[in-house]
């Protein structure tokens, strides 16, 4: 089945190989350039699909290992380990996680707020910064990727989404990864890496390979860095190749201790008002 994923179409082979999810977002791209551009993996067949269609598909038992929204750990903790050398984050500005409001924050109490559907972690974000460090409590509902304000007071707006030109003059935009950092004093991690218990036993062989091939994408982002931007930038003719370089500046990809802690304190400030399932200890997996 041909499917559409990082700007070109690509065909799923669904027999039995590993499925291996693929955040079809710029940021993610920087992890599959070796097995997109150089050499495929063998046995392995990418999915791709916006964040929390792979959260489904990972739940599901559809895909072995994906990029998720670091919120659905929470809810698998019996079922998946994640791995330990590699996430998405920011330390403060991220630039694709963005409130866009039709007044300053302060204001937003008991106002409309839509919040995409794309990632479950950018939600509970937003929700514990204006419940716990600004006091409000405004009405939640659901809006479209991009949406427009006429009927919302403000709107969470994610991904290649927060990137493009807006549709309309947004008086106030805040970046959710620079507020965290004000407000926590910890950077964000907006997704993980997370394996299903049973395929790394299945498939471990094939699973070495993907991390080999991460591992491979990741040192040519500094050394082939040009070339990077160069094809994402024809994938996703969203930035122009200075603003592709700042981004990816901007994020994080390797899963240091530092930012472990940055997650656990997220999910400890997440069960602490009720919105996602305690964390008594991340579990990570032994490859």
């Amino acid at each position: 089945m041909p499917v559409w994923y990082f700007g070109v179409y690509h065909s799923v082979n669904w027999s039995v190989t590993v499925k291996l999810g693929a955040i079809d977002y710029l940021n993610c791209y920087p992890f599959y350039y070796h097995m997109l551009e150089k050499k495929p993996v063998k046995g392995v067949d990418i999915v791709p699909a916006i964040p929390s269609e792979l959260n489904r598909m990972l739940k599901s038992g559809e895909l072995d290992m994906s990029p998720v929204s670091s919120a659905v750990y929470t809810e698998l903790q019996d079922e998946v380990t994640l791995l330990r050398e590699f996430c998405l984050s920011s330390v403060g500005y991220v630039r694709s996680v963005v409130l866009i409001s039709t007044m300053p924050i302060e204001y937003l109490n008991g106002k409309k707020v839509g919040l995409s559907t794309s990632s479950q972690t950018s939600v509970a974000l937003l929700k514990i910064l204006l419940q716990k460090y600004y006091g409000l409590q405004p009405e939640y509902v659901s809006s479209p990727p991009f949406p427009e304000l006429d009927e919302l007071d403000a709107a969470l707006v994610i991904g290649n989404d927060a990137m493009l030109p807006m549709k309309q003059k947004i008086p106030y935009i805040y970046d959710l990864g620079d507020l965290w950092m004000r407000h926590t004093g910890h950077p964000v991690v907006f997704a993980v890496f997370a394996l299903r218990n049973d395929s790394a036993v299945q498939w471990k062989g094939e699973i070495n390979d993907v991390l080999a091939s991460y591992r491979e994408s990741l040192l040519c982002l500094d050394k082939e860095r040009d070339d990077i931007i160069l094809n994402a930038g024809r994938r996703y003719p969203i930035l122009e190749s200075d603003d592709l370089d700042i981004y990816y500046h901007l994020l994080k990809f390797n899963f240091t201790q530092g930012l472990k802690k940055a997650l656990q304190f997220y999910y400890d400030e997440a069960a602490q008002l009720g919105l996602m399932p305690e964390v008594p200890g991340i579990r990570f997996a032994e490859l």
